[in-house]
């Protein structure tokens, strides 16, 4: 099983540095991806209330014979459901489905700063802190004007932010914001959708170090301190994905990772969502 590094959050938490990512796997899958991933030797699963197979985390979590102290879960609020009381809402919804007591990460999913509610889903999130029914709180698609506002009208400084992160997108300057206030920056579509694999700059990193291109990138991911949550349904990729502790880049690598950035997104510019 791999020694998966943890990272200590803000709020004193640790959160394990390399996940296992649900989006897009159909609900009558989930639970079958999950419990692979678990006995691969992840333990941070990272879903949301959007993704619709909340409920089948959680019974994988329950299927998997492990402590339930023993696997990290992470869910979201959707934006549509930004604002104090349907966020409330929408996380009693998510922990029905997930069938838990508490959940240890819960982020808004999205700012959707056009309809301006997200200063008043993040009071809704620290009220569940401060009843202990969530371990930590954070956020995911924010830029650096919408953390700025959160620290200007409230009291909580986020514990993470999780955005679009790789090659292409390397998000230097909100990881340097983040880490600047504490906060750990965690990447989706940290292989931008499998998009990136097919470069040869990362298929000669891959040859030069015996590995798989994905490989490539999540150690990169490892090595610039995100927290990372690669996907995959299919058995073998589960497990590869999880084996990048037994090698390491060196600068050269890292600066030829450094000249793919081209800023490309495969998903929306969080300002324009919503």
């Amino acid at each position: 099983m791999a020694n998966i590094p943890q990272i200590v959050l803000n709020d004193g938490s640790a959160i394990p540095q390399l996940g296992f990512g649900v989006y897009k796997i159909p609900e009558d899958e989930t639970v079958d991806a999950v419990l692979t991933a678990l006995e691969a030797g992840y333990r941070h699963i990272d879903t949301a209330a959007f993704y619709e197979n909340e409920r089948a985390v959680g019974e994988a979590v329950r299927r998997s014979g492990l402590d339930r102290d023993e696997v990290y879960v992470t869910t979201k609020v959707w934006w549509t459901e930004n604002g104090y009381d349907s966020t409330l809402r929408s996380f009693d919804a998510s922990l029905e489905r997930l069938g838990f007591e508490t959940v240890d990460l819960f982020l808004i999913h999205w700012p959707a700063p056009a309809h301006d509610r997200y200063v008043d889903s993040w009071r809704a999130l620290e009220r569940l802190q401060e009843e202990g029914r969530v371990r930590s709180i954070g956020v995911a698609n924010f830029h650096i004007h919408h953390l700025q506002r959160l620290s200007a009208e409230t009291s909580t400084i986020p514990a993470v932010n999780q955005v679009e992160l790789h090659p292409w997108l390397p998000q230097e300057e909100v990881r340097g914001y983040d880490a600047a206030q504490g906060i750990v920056t965690e990447a989706w579509a940290p292989l931008a959708r499998g998009r990136v694999l097919d470069d040869p700059v990362l298929a000669g990193l891959a040859a030069k170090h015996g590995v798989t291109p994905a490989q490539v990138v999540i150690r990169w991911q490892l090595q610039l301190g995100n927290v990372v949550i690669p996907k995959s349904s299919t058995p073998q990729r589960i497990r590869q994905n999880l084996e990048v502790f037994d090698f390491e880049l060196d600068a050269d690598d890292v600066a030829a990772i450094a000249s793919l950035e081209s800023g490309e997104r495969t998903g929306k510019d969080p300002d324009d969502l919503g």
